[in-house]
């Protein structure tokens, strides 16, 4: 049986289902200014407004903005409230249904690396981008974090599929003059009116000089020691100051003179700070990027139109003499070319995060709201809505693609709400692949015309593909597999490998004989998109080189993937030469006006 209970504050009505026959409990109210949601499970909930004036508003708006939450245990389900979303909210660019409502919320992409910048041996670095698909000239607002959102960067030290250190970010946004915004005297002498302008800065802002800034971010940073539900919370602080801040976005050239000086500007933004146990110093920058992802978007979303093989000999080569029809490289495939992202950057030596493991750690990114969301009749800069209830993950990413060209659409929220050590729900997508079918669906009569051949399908038939629980759940022994194996999508990084500088990194990574690269790891130059077409259509059932040498990996056979061997491409080329070569890595975002 169900029971529909439902608590009012004024005209407000917070209601939720209760499914008893499975024994689910909510508990609800108002307490001391906050939401308490005690212990339990909720199947649905939903909070409605009716006919609310500005008067109860204000009454609701002195609820705090944190919550003093009791945990709820991963092995119950958090509490959804529909305000938020009707399921969660994706991750990567525009990925899952719901993610086009909450595109700051939005993890574009996520890399880990042992940092390749020279004398920052025994580092990692983990960059975690959001807001995709941003516009340069997206003014006059341009693109502000969540302010009632968790960022948060997650460490697996030791192959369980849970945390074991988090770092935090939460952002507070604040107008010049005490948070009014500034003003300007407007009329005839004598009789004028001060005036609040209508733009995020009213003249030059440059690295010395902020006082025409009307706009700011600040945020704060916290690392969780263990479980990000009821771990050990510390708060860092920068080694210089007392808050950390993030950079305007590049508004354009009147405002910040040049990209040179926008870059000097950008770089006062990076701060040192302490990690508790740790001896050495850590790194932090957040504002806005050149997006370094590198994709043949459009075409790729239009049931692949474009031939996805090499069509020259050799990438670059002009020749026209690979696969006949095939896509060539050139950046005009790239259709993110002129786009930004708002970058998380933390540098973090190695020592501090690999705890008792082998060295290999797993990590991913998540952004978290609270569970209920009431808008304001009657908004203001300081207070546009009423957020209450505790956080709930609304955003994943971890490995790329993962989402995007695995996961079914049905199930892309689930998955984006899911926590990695939950991930055998989603196992079938792995083993039994859709996309390769579709691939085969699409090409395989054109192939078999093209070069007249009687090939069966194109898609590889080893099931269960376990090439693919290899690259994607578990790691690969002695590159990045875990102390402890836990099936579960994770980044994973093997800390022991040494960085490859810049200049000699394959796109191709491990695939390429650069153990260093993808998937041990990501490195912003790395050419995902190609690896993960390759390795989808059987490339790890061929022979790959390690450390010079073709080795098998004994995961699946030639014969298991007629293709496994084809130059697989969106022809879209990215390397390292596209990025900077020290942090925070990503290079100096497109500006709104040259």
């Amino acid at each position: 049986m169900h029971l529909l209970k439902c608590y009012t504050l004024r005209r407000w009505f917070l209601c939720n289902r209760e499914d008893i026959s499975k024994k689910v409990l909510l508990k609800a109210g108002i307490q001391a200014g906050f939401f308490v949601y005690e212990k339990g499970n909720l199947n649905k909930s939903k909070i409605v407004a009716s006919n609310c004036a500005s008067e109860s508003f204000g009454f609701m708006n002195s609820l705090t903005k944190r919550h003093n939450m009791i945990s709820i245990k991963r092995s119950v389900v958090a509490v959804s409230c529909a305000l938020i979303a009707a399921g969660a909210v994706a991750s990567s660019h525009r990925e899952a249904p719901n993610i086009t409502r909450h595109p700051a919320l939005d993890s574009t992409d996520f890399y880990a690396f042992n940092s390749y910048e020279e004398g920052r041996e025994g580092y990692v670095t983990f960059i975690a981008n959001y807001i995709p698909l941003q516009d340069a000239y997206g003014g006059p607002n341009y693109f502000a974090m969540d302010p009632n959102a968790q960022y948060t960067i997650h460490i697996d030290s030791d192959g369980d599929a849970v945390e074991d250190i988090s770092f935090v970010f939460e952002f507070q946004s604040m107008l010049a003059a005490e948070n009014e915004g500034i003003a300007l005297p407007i009329g005839a002498a004598g009789e004028e009116k001060m005036v609040k302008v209508p733009l995020k800065n009213i003249g030059p802002v440059s690295a010395d000089d902020q006082s025409a800034a009307n706009f700011s971010e600040m945020y704060s940073l916290t690392m969780v020691s263990g479980d990000i539900q009821s771990g050990e919370r510390t708060t860092l602080t920068p080694s210089a100051g007392d808050r950390f801040t993030k950079p305007l976005d590049y508004i354009g050239n009147k405002t910040f003179t040049s990209e040179a000086e926008y870059a000097r500007y950008a770089e006062s933004f990076i701060y040192s700070f302490s990690i508790p146990g740790c001896n050495d110093m850590a790194k932090v920058f957040v504002g806005q990027r050149k997006d370094p992802f590198v994709v043949n978007l459009g075409k790729t979303f239009d049931l692949v139109n474009y031939v996805p093989v090499e069509g020259d000999s050799a990438p670059g080569a002009g020749d026209g003499a690979g696969f006949p029809g095939g896509i060539t490289q050139s950046d005009d495939n790239d259709d993110l070319a002129d786009k930004n992202v708002t970058s998380i950057s933390v540098e973090v030596p190695s020592a501090c995060v690999t705890g008792d493991g082998n060295g290999v750690v797993g990590s991913w990114t998540t952004a978290s709201l609270p569970q209920a969301r009431i808008l304001n009749p009657d908004a203001s800069f300081e207070s546009p809505e009423v957020n209450g209830g505790a956080m709930t993950q609304v955003s994943r990413l971890g490995s790329p693609l993962v989402n995007e060209l695995v996961i079914g659409i049905g199930d892309k929220d689930t998955f984006s709400s899911a926590h990695p050590s939950d991930d055998g729900q989603f196992a079938d997508y792995v083993t039994h692949p859709a996309l390769p079918e579709l691939l085969n669906i699409l090409f395989k009569d054109a192939v078999n015309t093209t070069l007249g051949t009687s090939i069966e399908t194109l898609a590889p038939t080893n099931f269960p593909r376990n090439d693919l629980v290899a690259a994607f759940l578990t790691g690969f022994p002695g590159v990045n597999q875990q102390a402890s194996v836990t099936a579960s999508e994770m980044l994973r990084l093997n800390t022991g490998i040494p960085a490859t500088p810049a200049a000699d990194q394959s796109a191709f990574g491990v695939a390429g004989d650069d153990l260093a690269g993808f998937p041990n790891g990501r490195r912003p130059g790395d050419d995902v998109v190609d690896i993960a077409l390759r390795v989808v259509m059987g490339r790890l059932c061929y022979p790959i080189p390690v450390n010079g040498e073709d080795t098998d990996l004994g995961l699946c056979t030639e014969e298991d993937a007629s293709v496994g061997n084809v130059p697989f491409t969106d022809g879209a080329p990215v390397d390292a030469s596209m990025t900077d070569a020290s942090f925070p890595y990503l290079k100096t975002p497109i500006a709104g006006s040259e």
